[in-house]
């Protein structure tokens, strides 16, 4: 018989809805997971388990009632402590915000408790989101990054803490440390869901995304959280979308797959994997074609790193000047060389960034999806960092949507990833070729560190 914990949110939600799960006895084989694992990997800054325990009872509650159910009912989700939580503390794992009790949710947290989740409780982050590498362990081998931001949600997922948690990605913060982790990440169109609510890094290239362990649920978080948000200016009032609904049988996409750049920087091993599983996927029925990146990646990263640096200054320089010394020493320097950088270097900066985007639309037409390593390597037994970020960050910068999905192991015995990206707000499209290839590869991973 399966652990509860070891439930997808989908899995978990039918059992519910049809009642042959209580969300009682979820959050049970949650916390008794959370017991269990907790003290050894750090993922969560917060946690009453009271509460959950009382809206775990409340949601059988209206169960019982034959109330309305939303598609998440009774189903516990993480959240990265970026999110504002009303009445529940907000630190971004920062002395700066020390004490911080947020009056209101984040619009994300507010959709997800209103299709009936219950939230978890806030996952460890890097302070504000940034570099300096947090506390939370690779359950896979505490030696290695588990990678950030987004580490604690990561980790969550990972370890059966939590079905799915949210994260947020300016950089690589959800992808790399999903691939480190052995889960699904997912960072959706910019503009597609509000970030209102959420503590910044950079205004323009901040995107919401998540963990799971499944491609299904990713998709059901994203039919619960893309709504055009009033006090979000960036989302896009989109059509509602079924990103469901291709899901169930889903046909072989045509792959463009990108070497240059990406198979320069992964090591050997990563580049091999990567071929064996396009050849897998060319024998499962995909039509893969090598396509090329543009030139503009040249200098994409650098512009990424000025963007971010000055943008992360404006936001925190009150802060920082009234105690600068509270801050990390990595996010400490990167706020000194934001607040630094002039105007023109800032001003190149996003005029090479809008040819790059452009360029990299244009190319994301060229195939359903483009594929890529998720990671130069595996994460590295490194954790005074939080990895290499090189392969997710350019398609935060062109604000693509993109998913990375297990693939395998390493001989070390760590997770590899491969990355989907698609053309802007394809989501649907980019989710059922991600199905297709999650099908066809069939890996699914659980780590040492997690009971089975």
């Amino acid at each position: 018989m399966t652990e509860h914990f070891n439930l997808t949110a989908v899995e978990a939600a039918k059992q519910i809805k049809s009642r042959d799960l209580s969300p009682v006895e979820l959050v049970e084989s949650l916390l008794s997971q959370y017991d269990s694992l907790e003290p050894s990997l750090n993922a969560w800054v917060y946690l009453d388990r009271e509460a959950v325990l009382a809206d775990a009872q409340q949601k059988q509650e209206e169960l019982e009632k034959g109330a309305n159910v939303g598609p998440l009912h009774g189903v516990p989700i993480g959240l990265k402590d970026i999110y504002y939580t009303a009445g529940i503390p907000t630190t971004a794992c920062s002395k700066v915000y020390e004490g911080f009790v947020p009056e209101y949710d984040a619009t994300t947290v507010t959709l997800l408790k209103n299709a009936g989740a219950i939230m978890m409780g806030k996952t460890v982050t890097t302070e504000f989101a940034c570099m300096d590498p947090s506390p939370t362990k690779n359950p896979w081998n505490p030696a290695h990054t588990p990678g950030g931001s987004s580490s604690g949600s990561a980790v969550a997922v990972a370890s059966r803490m939590c079905a799915a948690a949210l994260g947020s990605q300016t950089v690589g913060s959800v992808l790399r440390p999903a691939s480190y982790n052995g889960v699904v990440g997912f960072k959706p169109t910019f503009g597609r869901v509000s970030r209102y609510g959420v503590i910044p890094v950079s205004w323009s290239l901040d995107h919401v995304g998540w963990m799971a362990r499944s491609v299904e649920d990713a998709a059901l978080l994203m039919q619960v959280m893309a709504v055009a948000d009033a006090n979000e200016p960036i989302t896009v009032g989109l059509p509602a979308d079924d990103f469901m609904a291709g899901l169930a049988s889903p046909s072989a996409p045509r792959i463009g797959v990108i070497r240059r750049f990406f198979y320069d920087n992964a090591d050997e091993e990563t580049r091999q994997h990567t071929d064996g599983i396009l050849e897998q996927l060319s024998r499962a029925g995909a039509a893969v074609e090598e396509i090329a990146l543009p030139d503009s990646i040249d200098t994409a990263i650098e512009d990424q790193r000025i963007i971010m640096a000055v943008e992360g200054a404006a936001f925190h320089q009150p802060m920082y000047e009234r105690q600068s010394q509270d801050y990390q020493p990595q996010l400490r320097e990167m706020l000194r060389r934001g607040l630094e950088t002039d105007g023109q270097t800032y001003s190149r900066a996003l005029e090479r960034r809008q040819q790059f985007t452009a360029e990299m639309q244009a190319l994301a037409g060229k195939a359903d999806v483009l594929l890529t390593p998720s990671t130069p390597t595996p994460a590295l037994p490194d954790i005074t960092n939080t990895g290499n970020t090189m392969f997710q960050g350019p398609w935060t910068s062109c604000g693509l949507p993109v998913i990375t999905i297990p693939s395998g192991l390493a001989a070390s015995g760590l997770p590899f990833g491969i990355q989907l990206a698609s053309a802007p707000f394809s989501e649907s499209k980019l989710l059922a070729a991600a199905r297709w290839c999650e099908n066809v590869l069939g890996v699914e991973l659980t780590p040492p560190m997690s009971r089975s």
